[in-house]
C-alpha cells in the first residue's frame, strides 16, 4: 500500500544489514545499518547519542563484515527513540560505486535504477521531460 510519503518518494530504500561507525568531530559511535538509499541511511540509533539535528557526521558502511566500502559525508535529518536518520551530503567516486551496484541489485529493474540517478542530479520540484 502506498501512502502519500512513499508515493513522493524519489529514491527507493533497500534494507540492508551491516555494521556502520558514525563519526562526530572527536567521537565515534558502532552502529547498524537499517536501510540505504542513494540519498540517505537509517540507523539504529547507538547508546549516548549527543548529536543533534542538522550536524554534519561521517558514516563508514562495512561490507563483507570488516571492509569500509561506503564512506560518506552526511547531514542528521532525524532522530527517533531507535532511529537516526541521515541526508548525505558528500561521497566519494568509489563509495558512490558500491552503493549504486547494491541499489542495482536490489531493485532488479535497470529502469528505477536510471530514474534515481537522474534523481541526484534533479532538484525537487522540477519536472523531467518523459522519453517517447
Amino acid at each position: 500500500m502506498t501512502t502519500p510519503a512513499t508515493e513522493q518518494r524519489r529514491f527507493h530504500r533497500i534494507e540492508f544489514d551491516a555494521a556502520c561507525e558514525v563519526q562526530w568531530q572527536e567521537q565515534i559511535w558502532q552502529a547498524q545499518v537499517l536501510d540505504i538509499s542513494l540519498k540517505g541511511v537509517l540507523l539504529q540509533r547507538p547508546p549516548q547519542w549527543v548529536v543533534a539535528v542538522d550536524e554534519l557526521c561521517e558514516i563508514t558502511v562495512f561490507l563483507n563484515g570488516t571492509e569500509a566500502g561506503i564512506v560518506m559525508a552526511v547531514v542528521l535529518r532525524h532522530v527517533e527513540d531507535q532511529h537516526l536518520g541521515f541526508q548525505v551530503q558528500y561521497i566519494d567516486m568509489d563509495s558512490a560505486t558500491h552503493l549504486r551496484r547494491l541499489v542495482e541489485l536490489n531493485l532488479g529493474d535497470p529502469a528505477l535504477l536510471e530514474r534515481e540517478l537522474g534523481n541526484l542530479l534533479t532538484p525537487v520540484g522540477v519536472q523531467t521531460p518523459k522519453a517517447d
